[in-house]
């Protein structure tokens, strides 16, 4: 059975190697600028980056992004962003501790929910979300895309 753990600063290569073999948007380059990066995602307050392991490579990942909130009554609000698992790997269980490990940590952040979208197509991606909690249709998302360049 797979389990979660939080990433580490020498996850990166790991993490690179998954995003390279995995059908999300390309990562950061040069190698320095991912460097950087990753340091600013480990050390900013309130982002928890979760990694299971498949022996020496990282079967899947996620990031909870966690933020302070006004309203209902102060709880946090949750982000989930990069969920990605490797596609060799799919169905034995790695995304599932991922996104199941960082919704355990929201609600232990006192967090009202936790948001997330996906830009799939493939009923698939939207039964494993619905299988871990998610609910479709409570929320109208909508995405500002950067403007071009002028």
């Amino acid at each position: 059975m797979a389990s979660a753990r939080f990433a580490h600063a020498s996850d990166l290569p790991s993490l690179l190697a998954l995003f390279t073999v995995s059908e999300v948007s390309a990562a950061a380059e040069p190698p320095g600028r991912a460097e950087a990066i990753w340091r600013e995602t480990l050390a900013q307050a309130g982002t928890y980056v979760f990694v299971s392991d498949d022996g020496a490579r990282i079967g899947a990942t996620c990031m909870l992004i966690t933020a302070p909130n006004l309203l209902r009554s102060g709880r946090r609000h949750g982000f989930l962003e990069n969920v990605v698992a490797h596609p060799e790997l799919r169905g034995r269980g790695h995304g599932k501790a991922v996104v199941a490990a960082a919704l355990l940590h929201a609600w232990s952040l006192d967090c009202h929910h936790v948001l997330m979208q996906s830009g799939r197509a493939d009923s698939r991606v939207h039964k494993f979300y619905e299988g871990l909690g998610f609910r479709p249709g409570l929320r109208t998302a909508y995405v500002a895309l950067r403007p071009p360049p002028s």
